[in-house]
């Protein structure tokens, strides 16, 4: 069979590799949210005691900040070996490295304990996850982008996007029922540790889905036929993707840095930072604002598929805008809402703000798919994500938080925001569009190839 004419899977084997991305992401992003969800609700109590109240929220964000600080380097590893010994090995690392961190987490000694060993425990375990994270996405929305139907990608591709907001509803959801049923002294006592140690159970049900899957269509097609050619480029490709990706896709790298500034950065302001501001701002309990992200992110997760639908329909670059642009607008709106301390209002403006979001994260996985060829696709789709994220996830409650202490405002923040939306409506107005791309039919430097020596290409078995 030519290149690029690859067939697409029985519906029912898609739907088990779309099942078991959406059940693996799901499960790292418990782990990851949860670990956020607890810097802003007690870690600056249990692991900063030292501190007044905001300062110590500040450095318990700053540790969670720490895990995207790793994503890049496992987005680099994770990448290199996921572009050489395939998708489905490096998933499996992923999710137990992860898993065994936030287990981990559970177990740890407090500050009352141990001391000033606590902290610095806690940045390690939060390096460990972040590392795992870096590399986990790429691998999952490959895998199902591989493997679907090119005239759907957009809306099989967002399905593992789901597992964001799924993992954020459970880790949401746990520690509001915890919050609701323990008092105040038991949860900052012994309560807190719960969530993290069922993630050991989790990763257990993740492992038995991820390692009933097989491996990407696309990667064994392109891995064999480089073995049978065995072209110069194609060795050096897979010696080292990291070059190649700079070699020949160093504008989508940066069109996916910058696709990912709005999107990253609203999302940790409207789950992260709004449990800080509610909280401390608004006058609203804890209680409150977390029922507030758990429906919110219901909705999110409903949107999701139906963004990416719509992509198929219209193209990835026009729904992306469309929430960049919404998000950039909603924020004078967000905060008002959040101000008058009424419940309904809260939740208008969280879940109107990840409706949009849903917009720019949907596309996201196909987009940044169809950008690379397939050789070196783990690492520039994870290169370009991850890296973004030291600048724009990483930093974002962090920087509100401080802005909040300094200003005494939500106008610096909405400002902050609007200003990420800019830089991704400059990034995605300079992208081509690629939902009609075939993943079958890149090459490992299709980009920059002649017509001609792409063509001969294509039919080369």
């Amino acid at each position: 069979m030519a290149s690029g004419t690859t067939a697409p899977p029985p519906p029912g084997n898609l739907k088990r590799i779309v099942a078991a991305s959406l059940i693996g992401t799901t499960i790292e992003w418990y782990d990851f949210f949860l670990y956020g969800s607890a810097a802003a609700l007690v870690f600056n109590k249990l692991f900063f005691p030292d501190s007044d109240p905001l300062v110590g929220t500040l450095l318990s964000f700053l540790t969670y900040a720490v895990g995207f600080a790793a994503r890049p380097l496992g987005a680099l590893v994770f990448g290199h070996y996921g572009d050489r010994l395939g998708r489905k090995k490096l998933l499996v690392l992923s999710l137990l490295l992860m898993g065994g961190a936030t287990f981990a987490i559970g177990l740890l000694p407090t500050h009352a304990t141990i001391g000033s060993a606590a902290p610095v425990l806690l940045t390690v375990l939060r390096l460990v996850q972040g590392f795992a994270l870096g590399g986990e996405w790429g691998g999952a929305v490959l895998l199902v982008s591989e493997h679907g139907d090119a005239r759907r990608r957009g809306f099989w591709a967002s399905w593992p996007q789901t597992g964001a907001p799924a993992g954020q509803l459970l880790a949401t959801g746990v520690l509001s029922l915890l919050t609701a049923v323990m008092s105040d002294s038991a949860f900052g006592t012994w309560g807190w540790r719960i969530p993290f140690l069922l993630s050991g159970v989790l990763v257990i049900v993740g492992l038995w889905v991820r390692l009933s899957v097989d491996e990407s269509p696309v990667f064994k097609e392109a891995l064999a036929r480089a073995e049978a050619r065995k072209v110069t480029h194609v060795a050096d490709t897979e010696k080292l993707p990291l070059v190649s990706v700079l070699r020949h896709h160093w504008r989508d790298v940066l069109v996916a840095m910058g696709a990912r500034m709005a999107e990253n950065i609203s999302y940790y302001v409207i789950t992260a930072f709004i449990l800080v501001y509610a909280t401390t701002s608004a006058g609203v309990s804890k209680q409150t604002a977390l029922n507030a992200v758990l429906i919110a992110s219901a909705v999110h997760f409903a949107v999701i598929p139906a963004w990416g639908a719509l992509s198929d329909r219209i193209g990835r670059r026009p729904v992306y805008l469309l929430g960049a642009v919404g998000v950039g607008l909603w924020m004078f709106p967000f905060f008002a809402l959040i101000d008058t301390g009424d419940f309904g209002n809260l939740l208008l403006a969280v879940t109107v703000g990840l409706v949009l979001h849903g917009a720019m994260y949907a596309p996201q996985a196909a987009f940044f798919s169809e950008m690379f060829a397939t050789r070196m696709r783990y690492s520039g789709a994870s290169i370009g994500a991850q890296f973004a994220s030291v600048a724009a996830g990483a930093p974002a409650p962090l920087i509100a938080t401080a802005l909040l202490a300094d200003y005494d405002s939500s106008t610096p923040i909405a400002l902050y925001v609007i200003a990420a939306a800019v830089l991704t409506v400059i990034a995605i107005g300079a992208a081509q569009e690629t939902r009609h791309r075939d993943l079958a039919d890149i090459g490992p430097s299709a980009d920059a190839k002649p017509a001609a020596a792409r063509a001969a290409d294509a039919h080369t078995v």
